[in-house]
């Protein structure tokens, strides 16, 4: 999907240009951070911004928590936020401005640019969605010797039993290999 979107960002000009890098940093950040998708289309400039190595996210119930944010994440960040300055568009609040009601790009709109370029990176859109890139994100910190709890706060959870099953599925997986 990156690679996709990398090659959709090479190939585009003028406001495809600025649609593209967003797409980009869209995917960058939800699998280098693991955010819900209501999260990272409803961050702002300052949450986004305020830190170099995280972003500051207000989750369910209002909670705030600190995620940190990958190296290429940040810079597809960055190359988008270049964009939108340069186009003018930069003077919202929201990191993906909208023209519509919530003034912010919709989980449902993601979504639908997500499948996409699943399709174009020949991937089965059917079984593509924003909380897969989540789950990708949870298991490989789990499969690399993540710690539990640590997953548990950048996921935002509330209680240890919802990342748990992360953990199961891996057992699942082993069982498989083996």
């Amino acid at each position: 999907l990156a690679e996709a979107a990398r090659t959709r960002v090479k190939a585009a000009r003028g406001r495809n240009l600025v649609k593209a890098l967003r797409l980009a940093c869209l995917i960058e950040l939800l699998y280098a951070t693991g955010l819900r998708v209501s999260e990272l289309v409803g961050l702002t400039v300052q949450a986004a911004t305020a830190e170099k190595d995280f972003i500051l996210v207000k989750g369910k119930g209002g909670r705030e928590r600190l995620v940190p944010v990958s190296a290429a994440a940040r810079a597809a960040l960055d190359a988008y936020r270049a964009a939108l300055a340069r186009t003018g568009e930069g003077g919202s609040k929201w990191l993906f401005p909208s023209s519509g009601a919530a003034g912010h790009l919709t989980r449902q709109h993601f979504a639908l640019e997500l499948k996409a370029l699943g399709r174009e990176a020949g991937l089965d859109a059917a079984r593509l969605s924003p909380h897969v890139l989540r789950h990708g994100f949870a298991s490989h910190l789990l499969e690399g010797g993540a710690d539990l709890r640590a997953v548990q706060q950048m996921l935002g959870h509330a209680d240890i039993s919802t990342t748990q099953i992360y953990t199961h599925v891996q057992a699942e997986r082993l069982r498989e290999v083996v």
